[in-house]
């Protein structure tokens, strides 16, 4: 079916079909007229042309979303939360990683060519370069809970304030030497974790010791050789503060495989919470974050403000202990 079809079977002018579509505040018609327009429309199964309306608007529906890598299973809850913003507004969303795509140059691409009409990135670029290309756009894009020295556009989470719940947790267990399984050397949410464990330690009159932080890529690998390396160090903590969920599942596995009983010798906590973490033995302790929320907050922002609004802002959605059988008072080595 075509626009002209839809005027034909309406009785009116193919102007006034598209405008009826587009809900023209300026188009002055009987309610009468554009019940008629609406029910052709429905009777025919007339659909515009994407492509032709993209020219006429300079839109393309479409939102994107960069992630470092599709192994993490965080960013599940992250895209969940854009592609549901997205389709409020009748929006597809659609997604890459840098481990697929070897780089953001794609995605960043695609914005200078208006083929999306924002960009969200959630980390795997550190380069200025990136930066320059995102400004030179001049199209909305957001970096989603990091940020870069001079970028102005970022939605973060209150990653400190998780840190500080995971290790008050430990704290109030009992548990006096705490270690910590920090993210990646560069990551910006690995940095913010390790600043709020810090400071939790210093409230309770604990000094960090550098012997009991050791670095973990977000991966269930990289928290088993983390912690395998932790294990090795005397003494040993009583509990460990975990950056996040997926290497926590490699520590779980760590200590099993050093005999260290969990939680009976080691309490072990991690930040951001899945399903799955019910069904690991033991169930993984986690603190939830409002992983969804900050997907779907990132599409509104994209949707609602231009490429030069500064936008700064921490999503302010509850976060949540989810006590399991990982953490426990300390035992006796």
């Amino acid at each position: 079916m075509t626009l002209a079809d839809v005027a034909a079977h309406a009785g009116v002018d193919r102007s006034v079909i598209s405008r009826v579509m587009n809900d023209d505040p300026g188009l002055n018609i009987r309610p009468e007229t554009r019940e008629r327009v609406l029910a052709s429309v429905k009777t025919l199964g007339y659909r515009p042309n994407a492509a032709a309306r993209t020219l006429r608007t300079r839109l393309s529906r479409t939102f994107g979303l960069f992630i470092p890598d599709y192994a993490n299973p965080v960013y599940a809850e992250i895209i969940k939360g854009a592609e549901a913003a997205a389709a409020d507004r009748e929006c597809v969303l659609v997604t890459g990683s840098g481990r697929v795509a070897g780089s953001a140059k794609p995605y960043l691409d695609l914005l200078a060519d208006g083929r999306v009409d924002g960009l969200l990135l959630a980390g795997g670029v550190r380069a200025s370069a990136t930066l320059d290309a995102l400004r030179a756009s001049r199209m909305p894009w957001l970096l989603l809970n990091w940020s870069m020295t001079d970028a102005t556009r970022h939605i973060i989470l209150d990653d400190e304030g998780a840190a500080t719940m995971a290790v008050e947790h430990l704290v109030s267990l009992g548990h006096t030497r705490i270690a910590h399984l920090a993210g990646p050397d560069g990551s910006d949410t690995a940095s913010r974790r390790a600043g709020g464990y810090r400071a939790a330690m210093r409230l309770h009159g604990r000094a960090p010791d550098p012997a009991l932080e050791v670095r973990a890529d977000y991966t269930a690998e990289g928290g088993f050789q983390a912690m395998t390396e932790l294990l090795g160090r005397t003494p040993r903590p009583t509990a460990v503060f975990v950056a996040n969920v997926a290497s926590a599942i490699g520590a779980l596995r760590a200590a099993y495989r050093a005999g260290v009983r969990v939680p009976d010798e080691l309490s072990i906590v991690a930040v951001h919470d899945l399903p799955l973490a019910e069904y690991l033995v033991p169930a993984l302790t986690t603190v939830r974050m409002p992983l969804e929320e900050l997907g779907r907050r990132g599409v509104e922002r994209l949707a609602s403000t231009d490429p030069d609004d500064a936008v700064a802002e921490t999503v302010d959605g509850p976060m949540e202990l989810v006590l399991r059988e990982s953490t426990a008072p300390p035992g006796v080595l």
